[in-house]
């Protein structure tokens, strides 16, 4: 295990963050990864492939029938490589498992998944809460056999109110029926409250927090945010990394 790879515990000694919170719940490895891509051909091992893979298996693949299938992750704020964490995290979910495997990106405030792939942003999950096509019209295939992304799409100011409203809802049991595994990205907790409104149709959120930056104040409220907004809360990934903040969120800030 690299020095880099941290429990979350070590934001507070005696689980102060998340011991204090009722529930069912996991606590969550959380790993600094690399800033080098994953090779998602396989042709080259990704430096922190073994965090990554350990996170894969705390999240999705723990022994038990109730294993989350559907999962929220959200930022304490923006920073943190929530999306990053996201997206590595669901490649290395498809080369493990043999079902399918799907990122969406709910982050409609400052979409970035396709950037990651090189796809386009045309038709994606916010022009999906508009229209009445089937979800996989919008899911678009990456190099993975069992892996597409639904990018947050050309809607997403028309969008953003409906990411709380039934037809969100509905839209999750469409894309749960359709594939075992989603990911879900939203924006930052500090500036929406877009992933309570998630957590709360889907089997859980993940948080990340930005290490030596996340204060334990800021993250012990996210977690009674999503208690009290009744999401369940999965675990939070200690994040060393560091990510610029988009100039569109410092305008919100």
């Amino acid at each position: 295990m690299s020095k880099n790879f941290e429990l979350l515990q070590k934001l507070g000694k005696e689980q102060e963050l998340l011991g204090s919170v009722e529930g069912k719940r996991r606590e969550v490895l959380a790993p600094t990864i690399p800033a080098v891509a994953a090779d998602r051909s396989g042709a080259a091992i990704q430096p922190g492939l073994e965090e990554v893979n350990a996170l894969a298996q705390q999240i999705f693949l723990a022994p038990g029938a109730d294993a989350p299938r559907v999962v929220v992750f959200a930022g304490t704020e923006p920073g943190s490589g929530c999306s990053w964490v996201c997206t590595h995290l669901g490649e290395v979910l498809a080369s493990r498992v043999a079902g399918s495997v799907c990122l969406v990106d709910a982050n409609l405030r400052d979409a970035s998944l396709h950037q990651h792939f090189g796809c386009d942003n045309e038709n994606g999950i916010s022009n999906a809460l508009i229209n009445l096509d089937p979800i996989r019209t919008f899911a678009r295939p990456l190099s993975v056999p069992n892996m597409c992304l639904i990018s947050a799409g050309s809607k997403a100011g028309e969008a953003q109110s409906t990411l709380s409203s039934d037809r969100m809802r509905l839209r999750l049991a469409e894309l749960r029926r359709e594939f075992d595994y989603v990911l879900i990205d939203t924006a930052a907790m500090s500036i929406s409250n877009d992933a309570i409104g998630l957590g709360c149709m889907t089997d859980g959120v993940v948080m990340v927090l930005k290490a030596n930056a996340s204060r334990r104040e800021t993250a012990k409220q996210a977690v009674q945010d999503l208690q009290n907004g009744k999401a369940k809360v999965l675990g939070a990934v200690l994040n060393q990394r560091t990510f610029p903040i988009p100039d569109s969120i410092y305008k919100k800030l």
